[in-house]
């Protein structure tokens, strides 16, 4: 019974953040066209596009995985040389690795933004 009622929140709280984004966003288009403000904002140019998001995901889910598999090996060789608790070691640099693979991730992404 507890994990029907997990799904139906989980389920529940996907849609309620779906439709919110849609319906707010249909809500704003309509106050901007009642302004009068040119339709042209609601599409994109095709000038100004960007690299495409596969690209950018790619780029940072693998330098996510290497720094959290990095972060691994090191809180192992913490563990093991230095006699680091594992309590310590693996949360820590599991952590640091990940979030250091991801502002390289934020850097390469900015380079190809800035590229194009």
């Amino acid at each position: 019974m507890e994990e029907a009622i997990v799904m139906i929140i989980i389920f529940g709280t996907i849609f309620g953040t779906v439709y919110l984004h849609y319906s707010t966003r249909h809500k704003e288009r309509l106050a901007l066209i009642e302004k009068g403000v040119d339709a042209s904002i609601f599409v994109r140019s095709k000038k100004s596009a960007t690299a495409p998001t596969w690209k950018i995901f790619v780029v940072n889910a693998a330098l996510l995985s290497m720094g959290i598999g990095i972060g691994i090996f090191l809180a192992g060789l913490l563990h093991q040389v230095i006699g680091l608790d594992q309590e310590i070691a693996y949360p820590g640099s599991i952590f640091t690795t990940a979030g250091l693979g991801l502002f390289a991730g934020f850097k390469i992404t900015s380079a190809i933004l800035d590229k194009d």
